[in-house]
């Protein structure tokens, strides 16, 4: 019989880790929830995978729902039950009514397991290549208290809010990311293309050149030698960076080098922090113990420096200790959500506090991407177009040097 590794929280909300000797994962999954576990993660306890077993399971991820996908399935959920649906029905409608065919294939999956007797927390758990741990949690933690209505409600505004705030970030940067397309293409022209048209113009002259006008000659001719193999040499280092990134020991410190970096620090900072108080008020808001809810926060925060600041204030809350104090000598998030969890602590309000702040930088994160743009935008103009006037202008004294030389 295979053993599985499995991670899970228990009653008194401490993370248990260990393994278990079972058929298949949903029998650790089964064997856990029987305990009064909250199971986690269950994977198999070998540490090397077949290539077929790596490429299963690069196709099964290719195969599952988006987020979009996922957030309209828990906003129709939500909207079922809180009519007066069960939940066959409510499964049922969104299979027949789902506007692609994977959408309809996994939640009927999901809906034959619910009917097999599985609550509905279990049965999506089966699907992990869509439905993320904290989605998990939370729909666990609705039907323990009988409140999965509400929790599906709340989970679906998590995930609307995660969705705007990103969309907010990614549409408010399209622009200058053009904008510096535009102008490394329009700079590559001129060097690459257009000065050596002029090259033989200028030798056969022989006259001296302008000091720019050699400079900006001999640029030239190095990128048309070595502009390919810097290419290569570029996606190697790609590749390479890629690969040093999956290395948590190499991107912890890269992860807290960038929430360093000026202006796009502050924006990662408070980006991180509506993150990890919109998630943690939720989780606490729904039931799910604090320990549990910072396990979980970890699986979705993604900057490992956060993950370690977190994690030892979990240890510190095991003992005891609170929360805001922790944080606060980590110096990763920033000082106004330290505050405010340190009041939520001191009025046992915890929960209603970590979304006060969440709606706060969320706000500040939006003002944060339009401070970074307004200023981004005429900086990639001011020095795209210097850059091209000086191109420009460096011809322009060589040409009228010859015309010098002719009269």
């Amino acid at each position: 019989m295979p053993a599985f590794r499995f991670t899970a929280i228990d009653a008194q909300g401490q993370v248990q880790h260990g393994t278990m000797e079972a058929p298949d994962q949903a029998a650790v999954i089964d064997r856990l929830q029987r305990q009064g576990h909250v199971p986690m993660r269950a994977e198999p306890a070998e540490g090397g995978r077949r290539w077929t077993e790596i490429f299963t399971a690069d196709l099964g991820r290719r195969r599952g729902l988006g987020r979009q996908d996922v957030t309209d399935v828990t906003r129709e959920l939500a909207t079922m039950l809180d009519a007066g649906q069960d939940l066959d029905r409510a499964l049922r409608f969104i299979v027949e009514t789902a506007p692609k065919p994977r959408i309809a294939t996994i939640m009927d999956r999901v809906r034959e397991k619910v009917r097999g007797g599985s609550s509905l927390a279990a049965a999506l758990a089966q699907e992990p290549q869509s439905f993320p741990k904290l989605h998990i949690g939370l729909i666990r933690a609705g039907e323990a208290g009988g409140a999965l209505a509400e929790t599906l409600d709340r989970l679906a505004g998590l995930l609307e809010r995660e969705r705007s705030l990103a969309a907010t970030v990614q549409s408010a940067l399209i622009y200058p990311a053009l904008m510096l397309v535009a102008a490394i293409g329009s700079i590559g022209t001129l060097v690459g293309y257009v000065l050596p048209v002029f090259v033989p113009l200028f030798a056969e002259s022989g006259t001296q050149l302008p000091a720019m006008t050699r400079m900006l000659m001999d640029f030239s001719a190095a990128m048309q030698t070595a502009g390919p193999w810097l290419l290569v040499a570029a996606l190697i280092l790609g590749v390479v960076l890629r690969q040093a990134l999956r290395n948590d020991d190499f991107r912890r410190p890269v992860d807290r080098l960038l929430l360093h970096v000026p202006l796009l620090g502050g924006l990662l900072r408070e980006s991180l922090a509506a993150r990890f108080t919109r998630t943690l008020g939720t989780l606490l808001k729904n039931g799910v113990p604090l320990i549990g809810a910072l396990t979980i926060v970890t699986e979705t925060i993604g900057n490992l420096a956060a993950v370690a600041a977190i994690q030892i204030a979990s240890e510190n809350a095991k003992g005891g200790a609170g929360l805001s104090k922790p944080l606060g000598e980590a110096r990763i998030f920033p000082p106004r959500m330290i505050h405010l969890l340190r009041l939520g602590e001191e009025t046992a309000q915890l929960s209603a506090m970590a979304l006060k702040a969440a709606e706060i930088h969320e706000e500040r994160t939006r003002i944060a991407v339009q401070r970074l743009v307004s200023l981004l935008t005429p900086t990639i103009t001011i020095v795209m177009g210097a850059a091209v006037a000086a191109i420009v202008g460096s011809l322009m004294m060589a040409m009228l040097g010859l015309n010098d030389l002719a009269l």
